[in-house]
């Protein structure tokens, strides 16, 4: 049997319930792989663990991704797409009497903008350059020990929002479905012109309504695509039997975790960058069902 270290995340957070997902999945799928989950700082934390051989697959965030394959700040990592995960579009969440109705209504307040390894960190500091505003100089910015610590934060007034992204992201549903409920806060169409002109990996995304408890409209903003990566050297048919098992369950997988219903070999095609960073073993699967 061949084990799979797999990183994600901090407990609380969104990596973590998506890692279990897909241990499930993979594991019963394929006898021959036994998937194990890692919890680690994020996916900051991931990448140099992936350089370093000490995790053969991680999950990271989008604009982790970005840089680390840009070389933006750091020489480009020789990392691999196994597969996206899903779209992670960026907002505050508030307490539903909270009087903010904007981001820039935040300014100046304490905000949990997420764990400190965590790339939603680092969409925030997009998102947020976008439009004029700066992470540290413009907010009360607080950086969490767990991603799990945020909504009690929100609940008990130490905090006036917390920052987070994407469907069914834990932090969202435990603030949205406490007492008295909650609204969430995303860039303003002339915002989001102002962040997509800037930054252009970013991507407009859309939240759908009933995405979270109480959230009766859907939601626009900006993201981007998580994906699962590999270390530099793991081999191409550990990477087709983990991208084969994980394909071949798309419904099982969804249902396990609605999020992951945007687990899917077209979108993993479709969500690189470039087809060339997709792993190759994952690459021959991908022909193997008509993909390709």
């Amino acid at each position: 049997m061949t084990k799979v270290i797999l990183g994600t995340a901090t407990p609380g957070g969104g990596f973590p319930v998506f890692g279990d997902a897909i241990v499930e999945i993979v594991n019963a799928a394929d006898g021959s792989i036994s998937l194990q989950p890692k919890n680690t700082k994020g996916s900051t934390e991931n990448v140099p663990l992936l350089e370093a051989g000490e995790l053969d697959i991680g999950l990271v965030q989008g604009e982790v991704v970005h840089e680390a394959l840009a070389g933006i700040g750091r020489p480009p990592a020789n990392l691999r797409i196994v597969a996206a995960m899903y779209s992670t579009p960026g907002m505050f969440v508030v307490r539903a009497d909270s009087p903010a109705r904007c981001i820039g209504d935040l300014s100046g307040k304490p905000v949990a903008f997420g764990a400190k390894g965590s790339g939603l960190v680092i969409l925030a500091r997009y998102v947020l350059e976008g439009i004029g505003l700066d992470q540290d100089g413009d907010f009360q910015a607080i950086y969490l020990e767990r991603a799990g610590d945020g909504p009690a934060m929100v609940a008990d007034g130490r905090a006036a929002a917390l920052w987070g992204a994407g469907l069914g992201w834990p932090g969202f549903g435990a603030v949205a479905a406490a007492p008295g409920g909650a609204r969430f806060i995303s860039p303003s169409a002339d915002e989001t012109r102002r962040i997509l002109a800037k930054h252009s990996f970013l991507r407009p995304m859309r939240v759908p309504a009933g995405s979270y408890p109480g959230q009766n409209q859907a939601i626009d903003s900006v993201g981007s695509w998580s994906f699962i990566l590999a270390r530099p050297a793991l081999a191409d048919d550990i990477a087709y039997r983990v991208a084969r098992a994980l394909h071949q369950n798309e419904a099982a997988l969804a249902a396990r975790l609605p999020q992951a219903r945007e687990t899917t070999a077209a979108n993993t095609l479709a969500a690189a960058p470039r087809r060339k960073l997709i792993h190759p073993g994952v690459l021959r699967y991908l022909h193997e069902i008509g993909l390709t």
